[in-house]
């Protein structure tokens, strides 16, 4: 088992990244950081005459870099009650993925995955940030991955996540399941 953490805020060493890496403390994992990469934003062209064209950036990077993966770990800050912008825009783009010759068994792959959540906001995020769990649920339902689970943490100034000690201990059950599931 491999697993992969798709971190979508653009702070470095931010709160969501400082709750992330206590959760994969010790752990082997491959680290992508959306805020490195250039990911256009979906032109919806699916119901026209020779649908989606060609994008040249780098999405299709990141889900080679992806899709070897058996657990995904997707790591955003709370924006607005969702994930961050460059976290949607990534997702966003899968319906274009889901229609790319190049990968046939991308809905088929995805549908042999587990996946966590792991998302961190300022007040109120264990209310603020339910819809944006509900949106995971509802995307992992689609392309079949198993939603295995979520953390989510309370910070707003860098660093303010280390006073969440829920969330630290959440994060610490987490890496003890992460072992778990690597090791089978």
């Amino acid at each position: 088992m491999s697993i992969a953490i798709i971190y979508g805020g653009t702070r470095q060493n931010g709160n969501t990244e400082i709750l992330t890496e206590k959760a994969v403390q010790g752990i082997t994992a491959e680290k992508i950081y959306l805020k490195d990469f250039k990911i256009q934003s979906i032109e919806d062209l699916r119901h026209e005459e020779g649908g989606f064209h060609t994008i040249h950036d780098e999405h299709n990077f990141i889900i080679e870099r992806m899709m070897p993966h058996d657990i995904l770990v997707f790591a955003t800050p709370i924006y607005w009650y969702s994930m961050s912008g460059i976290m949607k825009n990534f997702i966003d783009r899968w319906s274009q993925t889901l229609r790319d010759k190049k990968y046939p068994d991308f809905k088929h792959s995805m549908a042999n995955k587990k996946a966590y959540v792991i998302a961190v906001g300022g007040d109120y995020p264990n209310i603020k940030g339910l819809p944006l769990i509900q949106q995971f649920h509802y995307i992992f339902d689609f392309v079949g991955i198993s939603f295995e689970g979520y953390i989510i943490g309370r910070g707003n100034k860098p660093g303010d996540v280390y006073n969440d000690k829920e969330a630290l201990l959440a994060a610490n059950e987490l890496q003890k399941k992460l072992i778990l599931e690597i090791n089978k």
